[in-house]
C-alpha cells in the first residue's frame, strides 16, 4: 500500500474510518510505539551499560538509557535517508554478532539438549501464538512508512516482508534458544545471552547484539510515532514531535518493573490493531483501492465523510472479540487470527450490502 500509493500508513487510514476517523488509529498507533520505544530504550540501556562495565567498570543504567535514546531521536531526526543508511550498517552488525553468540553457545554448552525440554509454564498454545502475531501486527504500521520510498512493488514486497521475517528470525530464534539453554542448563530461565556467555569472554558481543537489535528498532518506533502524530497535526515541525517522544521514552523506559508488563502490552497490542489493519486490508484490496490516492486523501482531505461508521462498527465488534477470547474466554488456537478473519469479513459484507442498498435506491 505505502509504495502503490507513496502515502504513510496513518494517512492511508482516512480512506477506511474517514477524515476525523483516522485519528483515533494515528493515537492508537502513536501511543503503542510510545510503549515499544519505552521497552526498547530500557533494553538499549541496560545492554550498553553492560557492555560499558565490562569495559570500565562503571554502571549507570539510566544514564545509557538516556544516552541510547538521544542517539535514536538525532538518527530519527535525519528522516528515512538517515535512518536507511544506519539500518543497513547495524543489521549487519546485528547478524555477524548474532553468528558469534550462537557459535559460543554451542562451543560452551550443549544445544541438542534443549531439544530434550519437557512442556512447562502457564502459557498455553494460543496465547504464545497470539503473542507472535500480536508482535507481528504491531509492526504492520510502519511498513508503509518505509516502504512507500521503494521504486519498484518487489523491492517494497520483498524489502518488508523478507527483512521482518529474517529478523524476527534472527531475534526471537536467538532469544528462544538462550531462554530453552538457560532452564536445560538449570539458571534462571532468561532471554538475555549475557548472562550464559559473560563467563567465558563472551558477554560484550551478547551484550551488542542486543543492543544494536533494539536501537535499530527504537529509531523506526520514535520515527513512525512522530508521522503518526502528523497525520493529525500535519502543520507542526517533524523535529518538535520527535524530539517530545524522545523524552517521553526515556521518562517511560525508568518506570519501575516496565519490563514485566511486556506480555500483556502484546496482548492488548493485538486488540487493537488486527481488527484495525484487517479493515484497511479489505477497503484497499477488496473495495475501494480508487480512492487511496494522495489527490483524495491529502489534497481533498476535507471532502472525505468525517467517519465510516461501518468500519468503526467493524472495529468495534472486532475489538470486543479479541478482548472476550483474550482475556474471558482464551481460545486453545489463539485469537488472532479468528479476529482478523470476522472483521475483515463483516466489514466486508456489511459494506456491500450497504452498496447495493444505495444503488437500488
Amino acid at each position: 500500500m505505502g509504495q502503490q500509493t507513496g502515502m504513510t500508513t496513518m494517512v492511508l487510514a482516512r480512506g477506511t474510518f474517514g477524515r476525523k476517523g483516522a485519528n483515533f488509529p494515528a493515537w492508537v498507533n502513536l501511543l503503542a510505539l510510545i510503549a515499544w520505544s519505552w521497552i526498547q530504550a530500557l533494553l538499549a540501556g541496560m545492554s550498553l551499560d553492560y557492555a560499558v562495565e565490562r569495559l570500565t567498570g562503571y554502571s549507570n543504567v539510566a544514564l545509557f538509557t538516556v544516552i541510547c535514546e538521544s542517539l535514536v531521536v538525532l538518527i530519527a531526526l535525519r528522516g528515512h535517508l538517515g535512518i536507511e543508511k544506519v539500518e543497513k550498517i547495524a543489521a549487519l552488525l546485528m547478524l555477524g554478532l548474532s553468528a558469534v553468540v550462537l557459535f559460543a553457545l554451542n562451543r560452551h554448552y550443549d544445544l541438542p539438549s534443549i531439544t530434550q525440554l519437557e512442556p512447562e509454564g502457564v502459557l498455553g498454545g494460543g496465547v504464545v501464538f497470539d503473542i507472535v502475531v500480536a508482535t507481528a501486527f504491531s509492526w504492520i504500521p510502519l511498513a508503509a512508512d518505509y516502504n512507500r520510498h521503494c521504486r519498484s512493488l518487489k523491492a517494497a514486497v520483498v524489502g518488508t516482508w523478507g527483512g521482518y521475517v529474517v529478523a524476527t528470525l534472527v531475534a526471537m530464534g536467538l532469544g528462544a534458544t538462550v531462554s530453552a539453554l538457560s532452564i536445560s542448563v538449570g539458571m534462571e530461565p532468561t532471554y538475555d545471552p549475557t548472562t550464559l556467555l559473560s563467563g567465558f569472554g563472551f558477554g560484550l558481543p551478547a551484550a551488542l547484539v542486543i543492543f544494536f537489535s533494539v536501537l535499530t528498532t527504537n529509531v523506526m518506533c520514535v520515527y513512525s510515532a512522530t508521522l503518526s502524530f502528523m497525520s493529525v497535526r500535519p502543520n507542526v515541525p517533524f523535529w518538535k514531535p520527535a524530539l517530545i517522544i524522545g523524552v517521553v521514552s526515556v521518562v517511560g523506559a525508568l518506570i519501575p518493573g516496565i519490563l514485566d508488563q511486556f506480555q500483556t502490552f502484546l496482548l492488548i497490542i493485538g486488540s487493537v490493531f488486527i481488527p484495525a489493519f484487517s479493515l484497511m486490508i479489505v477497503d484497499y484490496y477488496l473495495l475501494g483501492r480508487q480512492r487511496y490516492t494522495s489527490a483524495q486523501l491529502i489534497q481533498a482531505e476535507h471532502s472525505l465523510p468525517a467517519f465510516n461508521w461501518l468500519a468503526l462498527g467493524s472495529y468495534a465488534v472486532g475489538a470486543l472479540l479479541a478482548y472476550y477470547w483474550n482475556w474471558v474466554a482464551p481460545l486453545d488456537f489463539g485469537a488472532s487470527l479468528p479476529v482478523f478473519v470476522i472483521t475483515g469479513a463483516l466489514y466486508f459484507v456489511v459494506s456491500k450490502a450497504v452498496a447495493g442498498k444505495r444503488v437500488a435506491a
